[in-house]
């Protein structure tokens, strides 16, 4: 959604002052680690992870495949999830917003 926007003359840029951007903050912990994955995923992508979370938790799969925002690929077996976090669905602001 853009709010308004400005040009620069010289150069022909549109500069978006509000452009919005729902993501969803994910956190998983892998057994025998002192550290946590942590990455964004997109808000229309939360019910998908949170059943393919549920199909590793539950074991009707050995490796949990997870695709960050940025189109990273990352694996994790099934049998090494500590625990999952999903944060809510938020809203920010990205551009210069005012």
């Amino acid at each position: 959604m853009i709010e308004s926007e400005s040009t620069c003359s010289n150069v022909g840029w549109v500069l978006s002052r509000s452009d919005t951007v729902r993501r969803v903050d994910v956190r998983i912990g892998v057994t025998q680690t002192a550290r946590e994955l942590a990455f964004e995923v997109d808000d229309d992508q939360r019910d998908d992870l949170h059943s393919r979370v549920d199909a590793a938790l539950g074991g009707a799969t050995d490796v949990l495949w997870v695709t960050d925002r940025k189109g990273r690929e990352v694996a994790i077996p099934a049998a090494k999830i500590a625990y999952v976090e999903l944060g809510t669905s938020e809203e920010r602001r990205i551009g210069f917003g005012g």
